[in-house]
């Protein structure tokens, strides 16, 4: 798969994720068809807008780091359970 349809292929996943349904980063690279790429979903999330970034984490389930605030917000308005920087419920 090269870099454009890696970047369109995880635009597409995350775009579908719906209200309070979480992956993780390398859940969306296994999707996509690139297992072990969960660094380079991440760099897609960074570089895309409009995107719902916030129903992505980490496989531990923390949350984006420097923007852990804000990403708390986020899933807490979609009823997710948030507490010390991690999601409190398991992801999908």
């Amino acid at each position: 798969m090269n870099e454009p349809d890696f970047t369109n292929s995880v635009r597409a996943v995350i775009a579908e994720l719906q209200e309070g349904e979480i992956v993780t980063y390398g859940e969306v690279a296994a999707q996509v068809g690139r297992p072990g790429a969960a660094r380079a979903v991440g760099h897609v999330l960074k570089s895309s807008t409009g995107l719902p970034w916030w129903r992505v984490v980490t496989a531990g389930g923390r949350l984006v780091p420097g923007a852990e605030q804000r990403h708390a917000e986020l899933l807490r308005a979609e009823g997710i359970e948030v507490a010390d920087g991690r999601i409190v419920r398991s992801a999908r």
